[in-house]
């Protein structure tokens, strides 16, 4: 089936929104990305410092350093996806991307002799907290066909309003009803114009039960899903080293955000007898914004072996703005042939929301020997029952918040990290263990990650290189409403580069 895209642009104000969990866990969980010498460490620095990333963990780090810092960061993002209606998908989807992971540097200020506090450090970072780059496709068969979105978003909406009015177009009737009575109403009127859907009385616009067009057990799709974006962060740091063993610290974080989701789905396979033979359902997703947050932390040394740290990472608050469009057709001989005039070119513009992600609380112990190397392990909590949709006072939202108060729990990370030196190399390896944030098993499983690394120092330089690999399985609803979900093993392999200079 011929899709149309036209971009003319159509703006509204849609008032009812459809932001979900799936928008809370975007943003709230962050991979371990970065410097290349924390990424071949596991992240494990809360209780080490000394590198520019470890700021994200702990803000005490930056007092580690006895000197003026500078370090940039860039990596090659390798993204496998298996996916499939069953756990068993064969269906595997790769993309690679190179962007530059970070930069920043750190400056050091040194007080006078018989000063309670040794030094001061100011330091500037960015960090790409997430890479969105990513695509996976399905092709299989599924007992939930298109129809069956639209259905669900159709019964108990009466049937008046998805009529449309003389001397009105269709897609004028589409935004009219996306701005006044919401999202579910909106696309209930485009199930109906496309003939997925009809009501049981057809004379009645009081009419509020619907049945499906399409016959079928199941039906044959291709959906394809491609992600691209960013979710980075600017850290503005300041800490100080009181006397010889305690060091305290404290970061502004800044985060900017660009998430954009392109859909297609082609449907085919139903009965022979079914009034529908073919669909189609697309959809685009344009995300951008802003977020800030605040960090405290500290590190304190107990000899000359232990290290031991502690941070807290307030709520991030994300305040974000969603433009949305899609495009639905079947061959129903029947309806409305001036629906294909609702194409990814008539946009739904929605209100700012806003998302506030849950605080974290980080502790750490690291043990350094010397010169020779060091072993450091980093344990992270944070619980996502207490995420947020905002305002509050959108009847969505709050329905929104109790379903994720009550599904989702308390996300533990365990990082550990070594280094070994050899005269001017430095041999490096970590692991990352991240529990899911559902309570119950079988959405989301735990997510695994190895790494390891190379560094090699001359004179003021430094140069490193890391691998890290990461797998998780993950099952995401195509689609919020319907269509059943997709079984996806996402395996993450990132080769970075890095390259410090002290001054």
């Amino acid at each position: 089936m011929k899709r149309i895209f036209t971009f003319i642009l159509l703006g509204l104000c849609v008032n009812a929104t459809a932001q979900t969990v799936n928008d809370v866990l975007r943003y709230g969980l962050e991979e371990t990305q970065g410097s290349a010498r924390f990424q071949a460490m596991g992240g494990a620095f809360g209780a080490l410092g000394g590198d520019l990333s470890s700021l994200n963990i702990n803000p005490a780090g930056s007092a580690v350093f006895s000197n003026n810092i500078l370090t940039v960061s860039g990596g090659n993002y390798n993204r496998d996806n298996t996916a499939g209606f069953g756990p068993a998908g064969a269906t595997l989807e790769g993309l690679n991307a190179v962007e530059l992971n970070q930069v920043g540097g750190v400056f050091v200020f040194k007080s006078t002799e018989g000063a309670a506090w040794n030094k001061l450090a100011l330091g500037v970072n960015y960090d790409m907290v997430e890479n969105f780059d990513d695509s996976y496709r399905i092709i299989g068969s599924n007992p939930n066909g298109i129809d069956t979105y639209f259905l669900n978003f159709a019964q108990g909406v009466p049937l008046g309003p998805l009529r449309v009015r003389e001397g009105e177009t269709v897609v004028d009737a589409y935004l009219d009803i996306g701005s006044s009575l919401g999202f579910a109403d909106q696309q209930a009127f485009l199930g109906f114009q496309a003939g997925f859907i009809d009501p049981v009385d057809p004379d009645d616009d009081g009419n509020t039960d619907y049945f499906s067009n399409a016959d079928y057990s199941t039906v044959n799709q291709d959906y394809i899903q491609s992600t691209n974006g960013y979710n980075s962060k600017f850290t503005l740091n300041f800490s100080g080293q009181y006397q010889e063993s305690f060091y305290l610290g404290a970061s502004l974080n800044f985060h900017s955000v660009l998430y954009e989701r392109l859909t297609f789905l082609d449907e085919s396979g139903y009965d022979a007898g079914s009034p529908i033979q073919s669909a189609t359902f697309d959809s685009f997703l344009h995300t951008e914004g802003s977020g800030f947050s605040m960090q405290i932390g500290a590190i304190a040394r107990l000899g000359d072996v232990v290290r031991i740290g502690g941070a807290y990472l307030s709520p991030t608050w994300y305040r974000l703005t969603d433009d949305f469009s899609q495009a639905a057709n079947s061959d129903f001989a029947d309806k409305n042939p001036n629906v294909t005039n609702i194409n990814l070119g008539v946009i739904n513009l929605f209100d700012t929301y806003t998302i506030k992600t849950p605080a974290k609380v980080t502790g750490s112990v690291a043990l350094v020997f010397g010169p020779e190397g060091l072993l450091s392990f980093d344990y992270d909590y944070q619980d996502f029952s207490n995420a947020e949709l905002r305002p509050a006072s959108d009847a969505n939202f709050a329905s929104e918040n109790a379903y994720m108060a009550e599904v989702l729990g308390g996300v533990s990370t365990y990082r550990l990290g070594g280094e070994y030196r050899i005269d001017r190399v430095s041999l490096r390896g970590g692991y990352r263990y991240q529990t899911s944030p559902y309570k119950e098993e079988g959405i989301w499983g735990d997510l695994e990650a190895y790494s390891g690394g190379i560094g090699y120092s001359w004179g003021p330089n430094r140069l490193d290189l890391s691998y890290s690999r990461s797998e998780q399985d993950v099952t995401e609803a195509l689609y919020d409403g319907g269509l059943g979900d997709a079984f996806i093993n996402r395996v993450n392999n990132y080769v970075t580069v890095g390259y410090t200079l002290n001054f």
